[in-house]
């Protein structure tokens, strides 16, 4: 059975996920949203053989180890066999900096070593075409062999043998090889030097950047990998932040639940600035609000969408994969998100939240102008027309719309954060005018919400269902955490969607049933909020939890069934990594106390 024991390499420009194997089960080239080249992830077991994969096959194999190199993205993995022979493989994408700019070039870059004894190798590389289709074709030279992809060419440049990776060989391992995959161009040195040159380069990079993150000083490992990961969402070129680096692994086992995250929901925009911000990662914070603020800026006096592709558009329709099985045979595989046609409201107040770093945070190089405030008022107007009309909400139901608190609450605070926005500014007749519409918003809400026999702030306006979303209450402003109508929501939504150590979204029936997988992010929205009402000791239990069922590697994706601990959903996720460092700054001890 496939599972999410994967490990993550990449470089803000492509993203690669490996198993237990040392074997490339996902990657999308040229970019993030791409066609898979290696795409076994979503095949079915006894659909190994087709094409979609990278791998280093030990005859004899009985076990591997597999970790990352301290505080870098480079992965090393051994595998051994039964005779005494062991391998070591090292995987890492190059980044650095070169003559003032990242250099994050469309490569993948392999090196295979003896460890012990005679180990007998097979290189098998097989990328596809068109989600899986077909097999790329193929020519080669005396050094490498050139592949024909539907989004882009490649090539692999190696010192192996080639008749040895055509026909797939086995050989006795002797001395190290070098696999390097990268755009369809030569090589102008040999394929030892290149590996070491861009290596040296990557792993410094990393240590330099993660030397430069401000972190707790409890789980400092555990944020750190959660910090490289979130980078490694990103796209660089346009500073996007993806949900996830795949499509349509389920929710939960044959759910139905399958989606493709490959692309920037605003409603993330606020939780992933939040952690950026408190890790000090400025500049990965900068991009990212920079592609959230030209967003904002295209769609004028129009309303926006709830996600948009990395380069910063609206999306195509939503179509089903015929070509690929699914994780596990569990179909549908999906390519494109039909979520774009929703109408969302929170997106209003996750734009407003996010921007508000701009005018308020004094490292940023460019701050925030009168011109930018004005722009931001559009959404404003959206917000205040908007915060009492139904919608898809938050969980994106597709089959029904009603008046989500929540989205209640985000238009609120897009008018709220206008107030402040426009008072740093200098626009004050403007400021208090968001003023005297957040307090109206703020009311209503106030009154509509409430479930005044359940004492509880309710999923949407005059219905008894919970949220989880309604944790995040305090922390977006709306209701101080020692408020008592806070407190009471937070044990209401404790009692009905809890399950042992996890959080629900909800429990109600959707479009797809129940649910039954628990969703992480909220398992993290809970921990904060029960620190925030005074029961640490509770959220520091939950927390350590949740840092237990992480994969061996340190990385989370989207859900997890409660009951055996197994990982489901798109992979690694975006908020479930913001929300272990949101979670580990909030609880851990301060340096001073632990020193």
């Amino acid at each position: 059975m496939t599972n999410l024991n994967l490990g993550l390499i990449g470089n803000c420009q492509v993203a690669c996920l490996i198993d237990e194997r040392a074997t490339m089960v996902w990657s999308c080239l040229p970019q993030l949203d791409s066609d898979p080249v290696f795409c076994r992830l979503l095949r079915d077991e006894n659909e190994a053989e087709l094409p979609g994969f990278f791998d280093i096959e030990l005859a004899g194999y009985t076990h591997s180890e597999q970790s990352y190199q301290t505080n870098t993205a480079i992965l090393t993995t051994i595998l051994y066999d039964g005779n005494g022979g062991a391998v070591t493989i090292t995987d890492f994408a190059p980044r650095y900096n070169y003559l003032g700019r990242s250099f994050t070039p469309m490569m993948l870059f392999r090196r295979v070593q003896p460890l012990s004894g005679s180990p007998r190798i097979r290189i098998r590389l097989r990328p596809a075409a068109n989600y899986g289709a077909a097999a790329c074709e193929t020519t080669h030279g005396s050094n490498h062999i050139r592949y024909l992809g539907s989004d882009t060419d490649f090539r692999l440049t190696t010192n192996a043998s080639i008749t040895h990776v055509i026909e797939q060989n086995t050989f006795v391992l002797d001395e190290p090889l070098y696999l390097l995959i990268g755009p369809d161009e030569s090589i102008r040195e040999s394929c030892e030097d290149a590996f070491h040159t861009h290596y040296r380069s990557t792993r410094d990079y990393w240590h330099t950047w993660s030397r430069g993150l401000s972190i707790p000083f409890e789980w400092q490992d555990a944020v750190i990998r959660a910090a490289i990961t979130l980078k490694l969402c990103t796209f660089e070129d346009t500073g996007a932040v993806v949900a996830a680096l795949t499509t349509s692994v389920p929710e939960a086992a044959d759910s139905g639940r399958n989606w493709d995250y490959r692309f920037c929901w605003l409603r993330d925009s606020y939780f992933v600035v939040q952690a950026l911000n408190r890790l000090g990662a400025t500049r990965t914070m900068e991009q990212y609000l920079a592609y959230i603020i030209n967003i904002a800026a295209a769609a004028g006096g129009e309303e926006l969408k709830p996600l948009y592709g990395i380069s910063g558009r609206s999306l195509t329709d939503e179509a089903i994969v015929e070509s690929l099985s699914g994780y596990n045979g569990m179909g549908p595989v999906r390519r494109g998100n039909q979520a774009f046609e929703q109408v969302q409201h929170d997106v209003y107040g996750a734009v407003v939240l996010s921007s508000m770093q701009v005018f308020f945070d004094r490292r940023l190089i460019k701050s925030g102008t009168v011109a930018d405030f004005k722009r931001l008022e559009a959404l404003g107007r959206w917000a205040e027309r908007k915060f009492d009309q139904p919608d898809a909400g938050l969980w994106e139901y597709r089959g029904r719309q009603r008046v989500h608190t929540f989205s209640s609450i985000m238009c609120w605070a897009a008018c709220d954060r206008l107030a402040k926005i426009g008072a740093k500014v200098g626009e004050t007749e403007r400021a208090n005018h968001w003023r005297k519409a957040a307090d109206r918003i703020h009311a209503i809400i106030s009154e509509k919400a409430w479930d005044e026999e359940q004492q509880s702030y309710t999923e949407s306006f005059g219905r008894p269902e919970m949220d989880a979303s309604l944790l995040t209450m305090h922390d977006l402003g709306f209701i101080a955490a020692d408020d008592p109508r806070f407190i009471a929501t937070v044990d209401c939504i404790g009692r009905h969607l809890r399950r042992d150590k996890h959080l629900f979204r909800y429990i109600a029936a959707d479009d797809f049933g129940e649910p039954e997988n628990a969703f992480n992010i909220c398992t993290f929205w809970y921990i904060d909020a029960l620190a925030s009402i005074g029961r640490m000791d509770e959220a520091r239990d939950l927390f350590e939890n949740m840092l237990s069922l992480r994969n061996p590697l340190g990385l989370l994706s989207e859900d997890i069934d409660p009951q055996s601990g197994d990982l489901w959903g798109n992979f690694p996720q975006t908020y479930s990594m913001a929300g272990i460092i949101n979670a580990a700054v909030r609880l851990s001890r301060s340096w001073e106390e632990a020193l």
